[in-house]
């Protein structure tokens, strides 16, 4: 009985020496969204994001005037057409209408898995150099302060920003 004490005893100090431990553990944090916006190769994403949406832009544009066109057609004939030619032009704006909204959403999803591609690279790399100035400084957890998440950074923690773009090349 006495051993079986001494052993739950010693355990009992190595969890808590454990979990003390762990409390230690150093915090950095840094807003990875400007570290992102002032890399360099970030100045040439945005143009190329830009002409890729440019092209569903102008489609949608073109539409649209097709909608409106098509709108006021309507409008100004309706009285002297017939019920079925009347029903037969609506149905055909509520299609041109959801063709549009399809084509936006599908545009949206597009560019955003553009955007997404492109700016991979640069989250890499940037991930790389922070997870590099982390282990230099003998940091374990690195918050990103661009979130806004509800962790709040204590005063006492390691802002990552200044050595990550050092490490970047960035000034």
């Amino acid at each position: 009985m006495r051993n079986t004490f001494k052993v739950v005893m010693i355990a009992a100090g190595l969890l808590f020496a454990g979990k003390f431990s762990h409390a230690q553990a150093k915090i950095g944090y840094i807003d990875f969204q400007t570290l992102i916006g002032q890399m360099p190769e970030a100045k040439t994403i945005k143009p190329q994001i830009d002409a890729y949406q440019k092209q569903f832009v102008d489609q949608l544009t073109t539409m649209n005037n097709e909608l409106q066109t098509k709108g006021k057609e309507l409008q100004s004939q309706s009285k002297t057409m017939t019920d079925a030619v009347r029903a037969t032009k609506q149905t055909e704006l509520q299609d041109l209408q959801k063709r549009m909204q399809d084509y936006q959403t599908n545009a949206q999803q597009q560019v955003e898995a553009k955007s997404n591609e492109l700016i991979k690279p640069l989250s890499d790399k940037a991930r790389a150099a922070i997870n590099s100035v982390a282990k230099e400084k003998g940091i374990a957890y690195v918050l990103d302060s661009s979130q806004g998440s509800p962790l709040l950074v204590s005063n006492e923690g390691t802002d990552l920003m200044v050595p990550v773009k050092a490490k970047l090349g960035i000034k």
